[in-house]
């Protein structure tokens, strides 16, 4: 089967019905996405699916059939994406676990809502669980990003 990951094709046999996660992280060593729950209620492993936010570790590979994008995808180090850039002045990571989840929830929010008020932030995070509780930075980094978005 095909699957293209971060505008890459990649041509897999694999069984399909392997978690996403499974297949990004061991097949192809896409690390960004993280092993969580395992059952799609932390938001570590979240990826976008043809733009939208999904959990990888409960989606099984032969169900994808739009391009994926990682952490690794958003950005680039030389041009990172606004959220990784919001992220890093608000110092949001501590352990960091979580974080890559946290900024695909964050960029596919945007994408669909680019004036949020703090109530449509927490909504819309509040499926991605960050053990350190850095949820106020989460938030600040959410609006400075959508912000410099919007070019304000």
């Amino acid at each position: 089967m095909k699957l293209t990951v971060n505008n890459v094709v990649h041509q897999i046999d694999i069984e399909p019905e392997m978690p996403l996660l499974w297949v990004l992280r061991d097949e192809l060593g896409v690390t960004g996405p993280k092993y969580g729950c395992g059952l799609a209620q932390c938001g570590a492993c979240t990826v976008h699916v043809d733009g939208v936010a999904v959990r990888s570790c409960s989606v099984p590979v032969g169900a994808v059939t739009s391009p994926v994008t990682t952490i690794e995808g958003i950005g680039r180090p030389d041009a990172l994406h606004a959220v990784q850039k919001a992220w890093i002045e608000h110092q949001v990571a501590q352990c960091g676990y979580c974080q890559s989840g946290q900024m695909m929830t964050a960029a596919a929010f945007l994408a669909t809502e680019p004036n949020p008020t703090d109530a449509q932030i927490d909504q819309a995070m509040s499926g991605n669980l960050c053990r350190c509780a850095t949820y106020p930075r989460i938030r600040q980094a959410v609006k400075t990003a959508a912000a410099n978005l919007r070019g304000a």
